[in-house]
This record gives structure tokens, sequence and C-alpha cells, in this order.
């Protein structure tokens, strides 16, 4: 019964990601076909017959996508740095240190989680226009610098810290914010690498944003370079999927590089319970 159970769950979830492949799979062969294929057959064919990487090499000359690329790579970069560290600060006295009101603020900061970006926008773009980041690398960052998730996410983890460590610490003359940097940050480490992992993802293919803050092709990100695809190739979909599987590949190679980071810390391997 147990056996039947399994192989019924393992079926289910192996179907489920079967179907959430195809749309990636049908992706990267558009991208890898010649234009004497037909990309929209039925049924589909995800193998191309005549695979060519003429597609990526016309993208690239014709559109700076090696701009767009650097581009995204220092925003993303720049806002996980600044994410893990703002996050991280607020996170801590939120987690370890009493004071007064100190659940009502943490309430207040989860309930922003709520909020839609849509709300917020108009303020934040009024906001950002008085400071003058139109056009700048720091008003793309500008509203993603800390997150209501981030900080809750990183709260919990620093509850998980056994406080032997802390008052360990604290006993050897280590000021809070030595605390902070030498024994909380390093025994959260799978909190951090995975809140890295969602904030690289979230910038790398925020659209929404960029749009607004920006009318400069210079400063342009990935999202919006290849949203100029279909304008500059009259809805060229081999173009435009060749586009698409640059922009996704830093993406991948980011979570594989980091995964390998998401592993149980040994903060409470010499504590004795």
């Amino acid at each position: 019964m147990r056996i039947g159970r399994s192989i019924l769950t393992y079926g289910l979830l192996s179907a489920i990601a079967v179907l959430m492949l195809i749309p990636l799979v049908w992706l990267i062969s558009t991208a890898f076909k010649s234009p004497t294929e037909d990309i929209f057959q039925f049924p589909p064919h995800f193998i191309p017959v005549k695979p060519t990487l003429e597609n990526f090499v016309t993208v690239w000359n014709s559109n700076p996508f090696g701009r767009y690329l650097f581009n995204s790579t220092l925003v993303s970069v720049l806002t996980v740095g600044l994410n893990l560290l703002f996050c991280s600060l607020a996170a801590y006295p939120l987690a370890r240190l009493n004071f007064a009101g100190r659940e009502v603020i943490f309430s207040a900061i989860v309930a922003t989680i709520l909020i839609p970006f849509q709300i917020v926008m108009i303020p934040l773009y009024v906001l950002a226009v008085n400071l003058e980041l139109r056009n700048t690398y720091l008003g793309i960052i500008f509203p993603a610098i800390a997150s209501a998730f981030g900080i809750f996410l990183l709260r919990q983890a620093f509850q998980g810290v056994p406080k032997e460590l802390e008052e360990a610490a604290r006993m050897d003359g280590c000021s809070e914010l030595g605390i902070w940097w030498h024994v909380m940050i390093p025994s959260i480490r799978p909190a951090l690498v995975t809140l890295a992992i969602f904030v690289f993802i979230g910038s790398w293919s925020d659209f929404l944003w960029p749009l607004l803050i920006l009318d400069r092709p210079e400063f342009f990100t990935l999202p919006l370079g290849v949203s100029n695809l279909a304008g500059t190739f009259t809805l060229d979909w081999r173009l435009i999927a060749a586009g698409s599987v640059i922009s996704i590949l830093p993406i991948l190679i980011f979570f594989l590089v980091m995964q390998r980071y998401i592993v149980p810390t040994e903060a409470g391997s010499g504590v004795k319970g």
C-alpha cells in the first residue's frame, strides 16, 4: 500500500515537472531552429532538424546585448549585496534583542508583504525623480535594497541559532555588531544563500520598475532589451527565443553555483543539549 502511494506521488510530481518544463524546452528548441523550420507545427518537434547558432549571433550583433548583460549583472549583484546587508541588520535586533515594541514593528514589516508593488509604484517613482535617480543604476536598485520577506526569513534563521554561542561571544567581550558579524552571519549561511537566490532572480527578471525609471538605452537591463526584440525583428520568434535564452542562462548559472552552499551549518554542533 505504501509503495503504491509512493509510486503515485512520484508519478504525479514527475508529470507536473514535465508540464512545467515543456515551455522552456520549446523556447530553447525555437532558439536553435533555422528560418526554414516551422516553429508552430503540430505536434511540435522539440529537436531542431538543422540546429544553428545564427539566431544568437543575429541578436547579439544587432542589439547591445553585451551592455544589457553588464547592466543586469551589476544591478542584480548590488541588489543582492545590499539586501543581505540591510535585511540581516534589521532582522538581528528583531530576533535577538529585547526592546519595547519589537513584535509590533515586526508585525508591521511582515504586513507590508500584502501590499502589491503597483500600489507603491507611483510614490516610489515620485521619490526617485525628486532624488534625481532617473536613468541611474541606483534608481533601478532603489526599491529593492531591502524587503519584508528578507527580514522575515533572516529573523526566523537568527532565532534558530543557539543562545549559548551568543552568550559565549558576549562573555569574550564581543560587541553586538561583532556578534552579528562573527557569530550570527556564519550560522545562518543557508538562509542567506536562499535569500540571495530569490533576490537575484527577482532583480534579474524585473521589468516594470526599470521600464518606469529608465528611458536611456545605455541603462537598459536584459528584460527591457528582450522586449525591444519584438519591434526590432517584427515578432521573429526564433530571435526573440534566442534573446530570452541569453537572459535566462545567467540565472541558471547563478542557481547552480549557489545551491552547493544551501547546506545545514554546524552552529550548534559544539553545544550540548
